[in-house]
């Protein structure tokens, strides 16, 4: 399938082109993080200082799409092919796929990982997708993630000292990284394990109990707001660290979210209550954060409005490392935005969208640009009157043609084969296991 309605510009340089000019790469995600959360796009609701600094001095983007669920999104980031191409279900990166930690890998870098997984079981799934070193949780097993974790170092089962928390670890392991490697180009994918459901109390907050092992215990929607500030300090604390190291300014930094944010938590954002969307196909399902900081390129802060899909991420990063983009990505580079020039912005995203969490082969497809959606099933909804896509369109409206076009380019884009492997590992599966299915992580 090849790209939507763009021209596909390559920035591909040789890497032997290229000294220490090479910027180091860290690539930020958090869990169930939307839009609305990050105050400088108008959230109203949480503290987000180190964040909103990045963004006053970089680029913050208002229109950044993931997918409605953190699998889907991890698969279509890493790999830079929409989901329809090679979502198999959920909890799965197919072993055949090339990511980006590959072909940073192949051009040089030293490559680390840490934070949340969920791609695979095998314990050496980060080493076999170009990750030199990992520190991860949801590898092998799905122990609790926040207090008293239970972690894979390289993939090795990790425990730790009573009273530790997931999210610091994660954090020491990445200012670890950073260090030992400073004297070379690295890159460093950090899918953090906040903000995700449980909601429980951080080390920050004033009932955080450190004697806890159990995901149920102290779990109220309360403590988001503190998950979210302790998220931005570890951030903040990140960026300190490459202050420190003195390797800062030929940093890019590139933060966002992996899909809406967490159902149940209900943000104010400009002046309104806001509800969390995760899973959902909708806006408020799939609209994420995303701010660049890149000192050495970025004088100055800027806004950017361009449509900007997951999966660009990947073609991105290539382009701004010298490293080779494969041919058959879908992902469209944003480097010369981060260089305040034009680039080839899209003309809409797409979006197919299909969890699998469960024997459930039901897809929902739909293209969109900054005023209007498509779905396949036929429904256009006008996203500036009507953000909620409460109510369809009738009539002939200019915007359908468009979209439908788009829509009409993944046709018949979906392996039927990708199908059919879903359908006998489900068919396999013991009763129990097609049951956990279910769970969303």
């Amino acid at each position: 399938m090849k790209p939507l309605l763009i021209l596909f510009a390559s920035f591909v340089i040789p890497a032997s082109s290229f000294a220490a000019e090479r910027p180091n790469i860290i690539l930020i995600m958090a869990d169930d993080f939307g839009y609305e959360c990050v105050t400088a796009n108008g959230g109203e609701s949480y503290q987000t200082p180190h964040l909103d600094r990045l963004a006053a001095s970089g680029m913050r983007f208002e229109h950044c799409h993931s997918q409605p669920l953190c699998t889907p999104t991890r698969v279509q980031l890493m790999t830079g092919k929409y989901n329809v191409r090679n979502y198999l279900n959920f909890g799965t990166l197919m072993r055949t796929e090339t990511t980006f930690g590959h072909l940073l890998k192949k051009a040089g870098y030293a490559t680390g990982i840490c934070g949340k997984w969920q791609l695979g079981h095998e314990k050496d799934s980060p080493q076999h997708f170009g990750f030199d070193e990992s520190l991860l949780w949801q590898q092998t097993r799905r122990p609790p993630r926040y207090a008293n974790p239970g972690l894979e170092l390289n993939g090795e089962e990790k425990e730790y000292p009573e009273g530790s928390y997931g999210p610091t670890l994660i954090n020491d392991f990445a200012l670890d990284f950073v260090t030992r490697h400073k004297e070379k180009p690295f890159f460093l994918y950090y899918p953090m394990i906040l903000t995700h459901d449980p909601y429980q109390p951080t080390p920050d907050s004033p009932d955080w109990a450190p004697t806890i092992r159990s995901e149920a215990k102290q779990r109220h929607v309360k403590h988001f707001a503190e998950m979210v500030a302790y998220m931005d300090k570890m951030i903040g604390r990140l960026d300190a660290k490459l202050g420190e190291l003195g390797i800062r300014d030929n940093t890019l930094l590139l933060f966002t979210g992996d899909n809406g944010t967490g159902r149940g938590a209900t943000t104010r954002f400009k002046g309104a209550d806001f509800p969390g969307g995760k899973g959902s196909t909708k806006h408020s399902g799939h609209h994420v954060p995303l701010i660049a900081s890149w000192p050495a390129v970025m004088k100055q802060g800027r806004v950017n409005r361009d449509l900007i899909s997951c999966a660009d991420f990947l073609p991105t990063i290539c382009a701004a490392t010298g490293s080779e983009t494969p041919a058959n990505v879908d992902g469209v580079s944003f480097l010369p935005q981060l260089h305040g020039e034009t680039g080839t912005p899209r003309e809409a995203l797409y979006l197919w969208y299909s969890p699998r969490q469960k024997f459930d082969l039901t897809v929902s497809e739909s293209a969109f640009n900054h005023s209007h959606k498509l779905y396949r099933s036929g429904e256009l909804y006008d996203l500036k009157a009507d953000p909620l896509e409460k109510t369809p369109l009738t009539g002939d409206q200019p915007a359908r043609a468009k979209l439908q076009a788009v829509l009409d380019q993944c046709k018949d884009a979906r392996p039927a084969e990708l199908d059919r492997q879903f359908e006998a590992s489900m068919k396999n599966q013991p009763t129990g296991e097609k049951k956990k299915k279910k769970r969303k992580n």
